[in-house]
């Protein structure tokens, strides 16, 4: 089952006649009272509210055998639904069965599908009466289809899991953790560069191990540059080298220990064209020599490659291998150039932010991005050309944002940014940027701690992982209750016994007694029941009862009509006299001078006959064992717990759950804490649950506005909180100088709940 949204299944490759439109196909005729057409999860098909009344929404007959038929005659099914559930509610959403049942849960592997014929198929309920589920429902799709549950990701290839929505959150936590630690590293880069800059010594430049005033000028014959010290920054500009202009019979080439082209001759030979000392293998070696291609004698080296792994290089005579690195013979590259091997050669290649000059890469040049508007520099700056890049410096008066870009203010440094205190403020040209810290979501004004499997039972995230359980509750993500009984950490009177609630207890009354109507919280209120006076003894005959603290007893006189007889379910059990107890044959009843005692039969595992039903702690049968809803704890026959404020039994491999009974609150005001099952005893009217507002009374907001009571309104100024005004009626006893009367007075109370929402566009 899903609770994901649905999505058109046509040309996904499913045959129409193996799907079935559950809420299409109901019998909505029938069902009118119960049901109500609502808004759904979304508006692309139909959604119902199934409200807490009695109803009976099942398929007709003829979709009932379609149904039954399918399942009987295919392995696999997918069932599909949006669901929107009712907090603290339990239901059925989908059932087929074949008669009336009590409703049990428990885990079939593998499914059952060979249904019977008279099976009927239900919707938001087990039967007439059991399993009403409180919600809406919406998509209901049975797909008899192997891997159908792939149709609710058309797009892809497998549907995503929590597990991959945890890592998108992790990673997202991993990159604002990294820009933070950039940030920092930027700002102070930036602090440093700021100091250099203030300084007002004069700058001197140093190349080659030699130190130049500012302004001085000097000449790098080696490099072929004139270079100049300014401002503290070496600028070195290439000799400029006229065009060659050499003659038809003659190239311009670089000639060791010159800085511009020569003009050397020229062979040309086979279509193609030589300079000076080049060599070309036809059926012999041959080399370019004063304008000729003469014959040369060269001895190859052996190489240790096979034939397939050699090459002939450009303008040579004997083959290598493959992988040779040319630039190791010595070609030399000007300063702002560097060597790059080829397939067959080694050239010259522009180092970045550098072109090559009048087409030759062997020296470069720099690319002034200033002038040729390459760089990236953007408002409030100014483009400052450096050697192979370029730098954006602010304008006077501005200050920095990045490396491209500065603004007037930075309001994240002056504490003018809107960022939450858990958040990351990075200013911005036009303002800010806010951002959580890693472990904190939201969207950076607001950001909130997480905690990846949540705080349960009410507990508060606080810090990323860390939650704060309410009183009652402990545990890493505040799942454990804990058991004030067990752990000894209450006394309740001795007339009453200590009985463990989630999250809290309650000291109930123990056999023979009952509280007196004040309810104290320790049991001190059970009083003993007089079981002579109330006739609910079962002394016969001539026996007296005589009333104990929390039982009885009965006195035989005189006379032999005391026989000591009890009178059981209106018969008479002989004084001694053992017997099956009528309601639970797991319990042995017996009759001793009056007074009639059942106790559970004693359990011998060793037994093979022993009655596991009886002595569930006998049962190692894993069929009779149960799950719990968490999937992790497994439970014996007979073992209860309590899940999400509902009692749950183990009963012979199915689990049967019921509401959670509350002890009686005798207080007037009464409040439910998150995560609790139930109700407290509370003095302030303005937490109370339970207040039956008069609505004839009102209250007066901070505007001066009269409201009447229970109404609710938002409070001016602050959208994210709602008032309500909370009335209740209290009478007070004044007195007078003459006589005592009662006067009526009127308490009011303005309750304020604090609330986050989420806004979307």
């Amino acid at each position: 089952m899903s609770s994901a949204m649905q999505f058109t299944l046509i040309g996904f490759g499913i045959d129409p006649d193996y799907q079935i439109d559950i809420i299409n196909e109901l019998d909505f005729a029938n069902a009118i009272y119960g049901i109500t057409q609502v808004a759904g999860l979304h508006n692309n098909s139909k959604a119902f509210l199934f409200r807490d009344v009695g109803r009976a929404v099942h398929a007709p007959a003829h979709i009932t055998e379609k149904v039954v038929e399918l399942f009987r005659s295919k392995s696999e099914f997918t069932f599909l639904a949006s669901i929107q559930q009712k907090t603290s509610t339990s239901g059925v959403i989908f059932s087929i069965h074949e008669s009336e049942h009590r409703i049990y849960e428990r885990v079939i592997d593998p499914p059952q599908m060979d249904l019977t014929l008279g099976s009927g198929v239900w919707l938001g309920q087990h039967s007439h009466k059991h399993g009403l589920f409180k919600g809406t429902i919406q998509d209901v799709k049975l797909i008899f289809a192997p891997n159908s549950y792939i149709t609710q990701c058309p797009n892809l290839n497998r549907c995503p899991t929590c597990s991959d929505f945890l890592n998108l959150v992790q990673g997202i936590m991993d990159l604002q953790e990294l820009l933070a630690k950039m940030t920092l590293k930027l700002n102070y880069a930036e602090s440093r560069l700021t100091q250099l800059e203030s300084c007002r010594c004069e700058r001197t430049c140093s190349a080659n191990g030699v130190v130049y005033r500012d302004k001085e000028l000097w000449v790098e014959p080696e490099n072929c540059r004139n270079c100049g010290c300014m401002n503290g920054v070496v600028e070195c500009r290439r000799i400029f080298c006229p065009p060659a202009n050499c003659s038809e019979d003659s190239l311009s080439v670089h000639v060791e220990g010159t800085c511009c082209k020569k003009c050397r001759p020229k062979c040309t030979y086979m279509a193609q064209t030589l300079s000076e000392g080049q060599r070309l293998l036809t059926k012999r070696c041959t080399e370019c020599k004063n304008g000729m291609m003469v014959r040369v004698t060269e001895n190859c080296p052996e190489l240790n490659c096979t034939l397939k792994e050699q090459i002939l290089p450009d303008n040579r005579c004997c083959n290598i291998c493959k992988g040779y690195d040319f630039c190791a013979e010595g070609l030399i590259c000007g300063e702002n150039s560097e060597c790059k091997n080829r397939n067959t050669r080694a050239e010259c290649e522009c180092k970045s932010g550098f072109a090559s000059i009048h087409g030759d890469s062997t020296y470069c040049e720099d690319i002034d991005e200033c002038v040729t508007q390459m760089h990236y520099c953007r408002a409030n700056t100014v483009c400052v050309n450096l050697l192979g890049s370029h730098r954006c410096d602010c304008l006077p008066g501005f200050i920095r944002v990045d490396d491209y870009s500065c603004t007037e203010h930075d309001e994240c440094a002056s504490g003018q940014s809107s960022c939450d205190d858990n958040a990351i403020c990075t200013n911005t040209i036009r303002g800010h940027l806010c951002s959580c810290k890693p472990g904190y979501v939201g969207n950076g004004s607001i950001c909130t701690a997480f905690c990846e499997e949540g705080c349960r039972s009410g507990g508060t995230c606080v810090s990323p992982n860390t939650c704060v359980c309410p009183s009652g509750f402990t545990g890493l993500h505040c799942e454990t209750d804990i058991d004030e009984c067990a752990e000894v950490l209450i006394q309740c009177h001795i007339h009453s016994r200590c009985v463990n609630l989630p999250g809290w207890y309650h000291c109930e009354c123990r056999n023979g007694f009952h509280d007196n109507g004040s309810y104290l919280i320790d049991g001190s209120s059970c009083i003993d029941i007089d079981e002579c006076a109330t006739q609910t003894h079962t002394c016969w005959n001539d026996s007296v009862c005589v009333n104990l603290p929390g039982s009885f007893d009965c006195m035989c006189t005189s006379g032999p009509a005391c026989s000591g007889d009890c009178l059981y379910e209106e018969g008479l059990k002989h004084n001694g006299q053992k017997w099956n107890h009528s309601l639970d044959h797991c319990s042995l009843c017996s009759c001793k001078d009056g007074r009639t005692f059942c106790m559970r039969r004693e359990c011998h595992c060793a037994d093979p006959e022993t009655d596991l039903f009886c002595c569930p702690e006998c049962d190692s049968r894993k069929s009779s064992q149960c799950l719990h809803q968490s999937g992790h704890i497994l439970y014996r026959s007979r073992d209860s717990w309590i899940y999400s404020c509902q009692q749950c039994r183990c009963l012979e491999g199915k689990v049967d759950c019921w509401p959670l009974a509350c002890p009686v609150l005798a207080c007037k005001y009464s409040a439910l804490v998150e995560g609790e099952c139930c109700p407290h005893c509370v003095t302030d009217p303005c937490l109370a649950d339970n207040i039956a507002n008069d609505i004839r009374q009102t209250c007066q907001d901070p505007a001066g506005i009269t409201r009447l009571s229970s109404a609710t309104w938002p409070m001016p100024g602050s959208p994210c909180t709602t008032c309500k005004c909370k009335v209740t009626a209290t009478t007070h006893i004044l007195p007078d100088t003459d006589t005592h009367t009662e006067r009526i007075h009127t308490q009011e109370h303005v309750k304020t709940h604090k609330h986050m929402y989420i806004h979307t566009h």
